[in-house]
């Protein structure tokens, strides 16, 4: 099974967990990224809405991926791995900031993170090969849409998503 690396509230590791036990009962405080890829000047984000097979959360819209580094790996590496992983490209990351968050998808487990937002800026021709146990499908949407969906249908989209847009979006 899947190791997460888990850390205290700064960020700092302390050990690791197994996925599924850091996202059952109370959560334990992990490491994660979310990434975020733009096209056309940042006017667009390419979303996803999570398979039916996620363990939490799935089928709502979430950004373009998520995931947890492996013991050893930047999170830039991360990010590109599963972004090859899950969408089947890659393009140029970089990191933007932290945040943590916990939030519980009722009888299902519950996410407690210390995530690192990545964000991107992929070509316009760009060709999303999704993966069908990760992705349920995917759309291109324009930015300002999207905050004003997130908005009216909360319920929609998964916990993480608008904290992580709201924070790339704030001056």
């Amino acid at each position: 099974m899947a190791q997460v690396i888990l850390v205290n509230a700064d960020g700092t590791p302390c050990g690791t967990a197994d996925l599924r036990e850091a996202h059952s009962g109370e959560g334990k405080l992990h490491r994660a990224f979310s990434v975020y890829v733009f096209r056309k000047r940042g006017t667009e984000l390419l979303i996803q809405r999570r398979s039916a097979t996620k363990m939490l959360w799935p089928l709502l819209w979430a950004n373009t991926c998520c995931s947890h580094p492996r013991e050893g790996e930047t999170i830039p590496e991360a990010a590109t791995r599963r972004l090859q992983e899950e969408l089947g490209f890659t393009c140029p990351l970089q990191e933007h900031s932290t945040y943590v968050y916990r939030a519980e998808d009722p009888g299902r487990g519950v996410e407690h993170e210390h995530v690192t937002i990545v964000i991107g800026e992929a070509d316009k021709d760009v060709a999303p090969h999704p993966d069908p146990a990760e992705i349920a499908e995917w759309k291109w949407v324009p930015v300002a849409g999207l905050r004003t969906d997130m908005e009216r249908h909360p319920e929609d989209f998964a916990p993480w998503f608008p904290i992580g847009l709201h924070t790339i979006l704030s001056p």
